[in-house]
């Protein structure tokens, strides 16, 4: 099935068709329209138009008004002010429109797919092997996943890439431990949970950790075992991937409670580049795009300076002949777009890092790596703050371990389960709670632009008022309660009837999913898509809270507004979906 015309796209075409019978010379002028709250819609493009054209733009407005065709969509267009023109649409055109969506076999409700999809390759959760999640990993796993969502849901080919710490001189104090200590990471148990993984780590980093400050003769056995590390040798290897492997059941265990698909093969840790990196350092000094500065590699940039005035490089190669994580960086973009053949290359990437990608980007654009038609971007997001509106920490001052948060967030919201709830049991309970709080969780970071620091509240979170998961997701439960009640009555659209203004509010906004959901894949901004579906929710209960539904005068309008229901749900469904934030069918 095609996609189906909204029904601002109809309104906007005949607008520009009457546009450019009534001035030729302006054929491809846009009327600039947009939702109002006069009308259903005003256009505001005839006042600019008509001061090119030298014209009176009421007069203007008036001659496009008389060349436009009514009856079908557009019922009726004034206008109005200097020159604007206010349009209402019929309510045959709203529940033709949305019948047409509901009978979508895609299930996709008439979305379009992107025009010319491409290849996106998206860097997001990124952990570090041998360390603990924290409150900070939490936003670009969740920015990154939505975005991931809405990109494949456009038509966009995506290769998610999970960037891991998994490389460097701290391991050497590692693997010369456990080689020394050979059994700290045999697995009694045939399986390990993610909780055992991270305290198994955890204890051997901290045993490590103290020998090496206390010991130099393992000191100078760790730092060799540097230098067999980035020698590939195989036994200092093989015991390297025991931590990655450890790590792993750990990591797997946490993007499980958050409710995130994280593949194996997708992570390609800092690792995986280091058979490029002599490549990649080679390039640059050839092509003169980096040059040796005190015995490093370095690149240069006019408008990078220090506080004292002078050039801060980007260093590729230390003068020790390690690499930076700059040489990383630069043969993951290299792989990117010769092996996997992106188009857009997407870091979800905390802000602080800003600068360091500025400069690897401007290197691999002097490099030829990213040509005219590779777009390179930060999605750079704020730091999640405490209630004090400072960065969120333990009353103790430490980092807020990611696994406490969700389990906290869980917790609470299945006590708002429990409250509320009829007739679950208490395993329903316990796994709407996880759906609930990690829906919160979520949410709270999607509904802020990603730029932008945010507040971490949790009673703000779990609320059932204001904008919250909670309140979306007890609106779908509402809506599908109200379809279970209605038993053998089934939802008809009835393009015959006539509309109250709070069902012609719902139909307009349920018509523009598709373009919310454009737009939000588009500019890379989930918090597009998260306001849409807040307001469809706050549109859906004025609509009940207005039209009785079951009680409706007639069968015909009982019909009319179960499928409305029926409609809102699938979009609130598939919207949060594309969130990353599960709909429980009864709450």
């Amino acid at each position: 099935m095609a996609s189906v015309t909204s029904l601002t796209a109809s309104v906007h075409q005949r607008l520009a068709d009457a546009l450019s019978a009534a001035l030729p010379q302006s054929a491809d002028a846009d009327p600039l329209l947009r939702r109002s709250d006069r009308a259903d819609f005003q256009a505001n493009g005839i006042l600019a138009l008509a001061k090119k054209a030298k014209a009176d733009p009421r007069e203007l407005a008036a001659q496009v008004v008389s060349r436009v065709v009514t009856g079908d969509v557009i019922g009726e267009i004034e206008v109005s002010g200097p020159g604007f023109l206010n349009v209402t649409v019929t309510d045959r055109a709203i529940v033709a429109n949305l019948a047409e969506r509901a009978a979508d076999p895609a299930g996709r409700l008439g979305a379009p797919y992107a025009d010319q999809p491409g290849t996106t390759v998206i860097d997001y959760a990124q952990p570090n092997v041998a360390k603990e999640m924290h409150v900070g990993h939490l936003r670009s796993a969740v920015i990154g996943d939505a975005v991931v969502q809405l990109l494949e849901f456009t038509g966009e080919t995506v290769v998610r890439r999970h960037h891991i710490g998994d490389w460097g001189t701290q391991f050497g104090m590692l693997i010369q431990y456990l080689d020394e200590h050979p059994h700290e990471l045999d697995h009694k148990a045939s399986a390990v949970s993610g909780e055992e993984a991270m305290s198994n780590l955890d204890r051997l980093y901290k045993a490590a950790r103290r020998l090496f400050d206390s010991d130099e003769e393992f000191k100078t056995r760790a730092r060799r075992r540097v230098v067999d590390l980035q020698a590939g040798d195989p036994h200092t290897l093989a015991v390297w991937q025991k931590f990655v492997d450890e790590s792993k059941i750990y990591f797997f265990s946490v993007f499980e409670k958050l409710d995130m698909e994280v593949r194996d093969p997708d992570i390609v840790g800092e690792s995986g580049y280091n058979d490029m990196l002599a490549e990649t350092c080679r390039l640059l000094e050839e092509s003169g795009v980096a040059v040796r500065s005190e015995g490093a590699l370095c690149v240069f940039f006019d408008d990078v300076t220090g506080p004292d005035g002078n050039p801060v490089p980007l260093i590729v190669q230390k003068s020790d002949g390690g690499y930076g994580y700059a040489a990383t960086d630069l043969s993951a973009i290299r792989d990117r777009v010769f092996h996997l053949k992106a188009n857009t290359l997407l870091y979800v990437v905390d802000a602080r890092q800003s600068l360091h990608f500025k400069m690897v980007f401007e290197t691999a654009r002097r490099a030829g790596w990213l040509g005219e038609d590779v777009t390179a971007q930060q999605l750079a997001f704020g730091t999640v703050l405490g209630k004090d509106g400072k960065p969120f920490k333990t009353r103790e001052g430490e980092t807020v371990r990611l696994v406490d948060l969700l389990d906290e967030a869980i917790e609470r919201a299945s006590a708002v389960v429990r409250e509320k709830a009829q007739d679950l049991s208490e395993e329903e309970i316990a796994e709407r709670g996880a759906q609930v709080g990690v829906g919160a969780v979520k949410y709270a970071d999607l509904s802020t632009s990603a730029n932008r620091d945010y507040k971490f509240d949790l009673d703000q979170m779990v609320s059932l008022n204001g904008d919250t998961s909670v309140y979306l997701q007890y609106a779908y439960a509402r809506i599908r309660s109200i379809l279970r009640k209605a038993g053998e009555v089934r939802p008809a659209a009835r393009p015959e009837l006539e509309l109250t203004a709070a069902e012609r509010a719902l139909g307009l906004h349920v018509d523009a999913f598709a373009e919310a959901v454009r737009e939000a894949a588009a500019e890379h901004a989930p918090h597009k898509l998260a306001a849409y579906v807040y307001q469809l929710a706050s549109l859906y209960t004025s609509f009940y809270d207005k039209c009785p539904v079951l009680k409706a005068e007639t069968p015909a309008q009982v019909e009319n507004r179960l499928f409305l229901c029926d409609v809102t749900a699938r979009t609130l469904h598939q919207g949060m979906a594309l969130l990353g934030i599960r709909t429980p069918e009864r709450l």
